[in-house]
C-alpha cells in the first residue's frame, strides 16, 4: 500500500500528499466511540476455538492485556515501535522519533509516529511497526493471520474489542499455544509454558505465571 492507496481507503482526495486532512481523516477512520464491548457469547466461542475454559481465557484476558482496548478518544490503543521501522526500512529514516535501531521511546505518541511514519511513503512498514488493541498485537502479523494488508489488519480493531479478541486468538493458534493455555491452572508451575510461549524467555522477571495462577483462583 502507498500512501495513494492509503488516502483511498480513509476517503480524502488521492493525490499522494500527506498533510493535515490526510492525518485528521486516518484519525477520523480509526475512531469508534461506540465500539461494542465483548458479550458472553463471543467470549464462550473464543474459548472453544481454543478448546480452553471461559475462566482461563478470561485469566489471559486479564494479566496479558493493558485495560480496555480503546482510549478515551475512543481509538484502539496502539504502541509503535521505532526499531521494527528502521528493520522494515533498513534504517532508511534512522535516525527519528519514528525510526531507530534501539526501542524506546514510548513516551512520546504512538499515533504521532504512525502519521509521521507515514509521510515517508513505507505505509506498510508504519501499520507493521505498531502493536494493536487490547492485546498489543504486532502488526507485522498481519499476511499470517490472513488479512489482505498491515492497513486491514490495524483496521480490523476499531469494529469492536471482539476483533480484538480474535488477533489474540489467531497469535495463540499460530504460535501453537493452545495447548500450553489449556494448561493454565491456579498452580503457577502449570502456567509456565504459557508465559513463556506468549511473553519470552523474561517471563519470570514479571511473574506472568504467577500473575496468571492467582487470576485463576
Amino acid at each position: 500500500m502507498n500512501i495513494i492507496d492509503l488516502q483511498s481507503a480513509v476517503g480524502v482526495k488521492p493525490d499522494g500528499i500527506w498533510g493535515q486532512k490526510s492525518r485528521d481523516a486516518l484519525l477520523l477512520t480509526f475512531t469508534n466511540p461506540t465500539a461494542p464491548e465483548l458479550t458472553q457469547t463471543e467470549i464462550a466461542g473464543f474459548a472453544d476455538r481454543l478448546g480452553v475454559s471461559e475462566k482461563q481465557l478470561q485469566a489471559v484476558a486479564k494479566v496479558e492485556a493493558s485495560g480496555k482496548g480503546f482510549d478515551n478518544q475512543g481509538r484502539p490503543k496502539i504502541l509503535y515501535e521505532r526499531h521494527k521501522f528502521h528493520k522494515y526500512t533498513g534504517g532508511r529514516w534512522s535516525v527519528s522519533a519514528f525510526s531507530n535501531p534501539v526501542g524506546g521511546g514510548y513516551q512520546e505518541s504512538s499515533w504521532d509516529k504512525l502519521l509521521g511514519a507515514i509521510i515517508t511513503g513505507a505505509v506498510d512498514a508504519a501499520f507493521m511497526s505498531c502493536s494493536w488493541g487490547k492485546f498489543q498485537v504486532l502488526g507485522e502479523w498481519w499476511d499470517e493471520f490472513g488479512f489482505s494488508s498491515p492497513f486491514a489488519f490495524a483496521h480490523s480493531t476499531v469494529a469492536s474489542e471482539s476483533k480484538h479478541y480474535e488477533l489474540l486468538v489467531d497469535y495463540v493458534e499460530f504460535a501453537h499455544l493452545k495447548d500450553e493455555m489449556a494448561m493454565i491452572s491456579t498452580d503457577s508451575q502449570s502456567c509456565r509454558a504459557f508465559a513463556k510461549g506468549y511473553n519470552g524467555g523474561g517471563y519470570e522477571k514479571l511473574s506472568y505465571h504467577t500473575k496468571l495462577a492467582d487470576a485463576m483462583k
